[in-house]
């Protein structure tokens, strides 16, 4: 009798020492743009005339602090994870490189990884698409991908993606979109965009939020040229 009293004892405090307690939480932040742009993020650090958004432990991407309208910080679970991998990416410089190599515009492509992921390198939606720019196994495995969180693969796969429905659709983005957020079949099922609620809240999130970087970038580069022409104005008066 005594050995089994023994052994409830040894099974209950095993059993307590392994029960699982409340999940543990850290601080993070919501970065929100004067555009309306809105990146949520773990830590944030200002380098030179940009701040750096660390959009998890490896991945950020730098925006300029001018650009900023309001930080606001916010609680999340620590994912229990992996270690992380060692190598830290610039999001900006991945982004710009695919835009080079498949020859679409990178605010594009920054508007669709904001729509599809939130700059969230390892997003899984609940239909299983994974990674920046939410490739479904079946499309990464087509465009030869062997790892979907893998920012560098995820999107230069989702760029050329996207460049491949452009074509198809004669540059004609609102298709595009679509066909990126449904599918092919059901942009021609219903020769344009799907009556889907999701999947036109979806084309026009990026839309909106590409002619907002155009515009910003328009009047950014007016501000400038005034700016020159004032101070060459200023220095032929002198």
């Amino acid at each position: 009798m005594r050995s089994l009293l023994q052994l409830g004892v040894i099974l209950l405090t095993t059993g307590t020492a392994i029960a699982a307690g409340p999940a543990a939480t850290r601080t993070t932040y919501d970065l929100t743009l004067k555009n309306g742009f809105t990146i949520h993020h773990l830590r944030h650090e200002v380098v030179g005339s940009n701040t750096r958004i660390f959009v998890d432990e490896n991945s950020y991407i730098d925006v300029a602090t001018s650009d900023i309208a309001e930080i606001t910080e916010t609680r999340d679970t620590i994912p229990q994870s992996a270690s992380p991998a060692p190598k830290t990416v610039d999001l900006s410089q991945v982004v710009s490189a695919a835009s080079d190599k498949h020859l679409i515009d990178a605010d594009l492509i920054s508007s669709v990884i904001h729509a599809e992921s939130s700059f969230n390198p390892k997003a899984v939606s609940k239909k299983g698409a994974q990674g920046l720019m939410q490739l479904m196994p079946q499309t990464a495995s087509k465009l030869g991908v062997a790892d979907a969180f893998d920012p560098y693969a995820n999107i230069d796969a989702g760029t050329h993606y996207l460049r491949e429905l452009l074509l198809r659709y004669n540059g004609d983005m609102q298709k595009a979109l679509a066909a990126y957020n449904a599918g092919p079949l059901r942009v021609e099922q219903y020769h344009g965009v799907p009556p889907y609620r999701e999947t036109r809240a979806y084309v026009a999130q990026v839309i909106k939020e590409f002619n907002r970087k155009k515009l910003a970038a328009r009047t950014a580069a007016k501000k400038e040229i005034t700016a020159d022409a004032e101070h060459s104005s200023s220095g032929k008066s002198r």
